[in-house]
């Protein structure tokens, strides 16, 4: 059974990203000082409003910084974000974030799970441990099926 944290608990570290628009919709910039939570390039989990969705935490072209540029109900549609509705937008427009405005980002497991929040809102995670490599590998070999 996973244990519940809240957003506000010490092991859970939060970094505040703003919110760009870009040519076909949103993304989340997160500063150079804080890539060090996240595994850039790689598909990881994160929470809107208590659903586990996917994410692509993706390098800037130039500089240090990353960015998360969609939120897909799969991680297949993470990977190929043309075959599934980006919910990224939909999470936006529903928290009354502006263009230039802060989103939480809330790390709860480093390069696995991770959520977001409005500043000032309180939210809970199911944290778990990520699956071992192995495990791992096997579940994306499958997912490629």
């Amino acid at each position: 059974m996973a244990d519940r944290v809240s957003s506000e608990h010490p092991s859970v570290r939060t970094v505040r990203s703003t919110c760009a628009e870009t040519a076909t919709g949103v993304r989340l910039e997160i500063p150079a000082d804080d890539r060090d939570a996240f595994a850039a390039d790689e598909v990881v989990r994160l929470v809107l409003d208590g659903t586990e969705r996917f994410a692509r935490v993706e390098r800037a072209l130039t500089g240090e910084e990353l960015s998360i540029p969609g939120v897909y109900e799969t991680p297949d549609h993470t990977r190929n974000p043309g075959e599934g509705p980006d919910l990224l937008r939909e999470w936006i427009d529903d928290h009354d974030v502006r263009t230039g405005g802060s989103v939480l980002i809330d790390v709860v497991e480093p390069e696995f799970l991770y959520g977001l929040r409005s500043p000032g809102e309180t939210a809970y995670y199911d944290a778990r441990e990520p699956p071992s490599g192995s495990l791992s590998d096997i579940a994306k070999d499958l997912e490629g099926q």
